[in-house]
């Protein structure tokens, strides 16, 4: 499915303002750091843009601040919809990225390797 012209410029702003923790994160996604793999960041999927994803593992990682409080429901019904494709979502909160992000690190390895298993 192709991503429309108004998701595509809508993932190009959020690309221009990513918030502190996402910038965090993808200093050690991108480049084909994590385990050679390639990562995009604000990619769209099925009409949604997934802040991180990852095509060769089948990997969306969430980066969840304060405004998914108030979109539990929205976010739920996306997760199910990119897990009936195959596609993994993984949900990091801001908290974790800024304080704990080898533990994030280590879980979006272990993702990566679970997929890898998988294909």
């Amino acid at each position: 499915m192709r991503a429309t012209a108004v998701k595509t410029e809508r993932a190009r702003e959020l690309r221009r303002q990513m918030t502190e923790a996402e910038r965090i994160l993808w200093q050690h996604l991108r480049g084909h750091q994590m385990q050679r793999l390639h990562f995009r960041r604000q990619y769209v999927l099925h009409g949604f843009i997934a802040d991180f994803y990852c095509a060769a593992a089948r990997l969306a990682i969430e980066v969840d601040g304060s405004i998914h409080n108030q979109q539990a429901e929205y976010d739920h019904e996306r997760d199910i919809i990119l897990t009936a494709d195959g596609i993994r979502v993984l949900r990091v909160t801001n908290d974790e990225v800024q304080y704990h992000l080898d533990v994030v690190l280590s879980r979006i390895r272990a993702c990566c390797d679970e997929s890898a298993t998988t294909q």
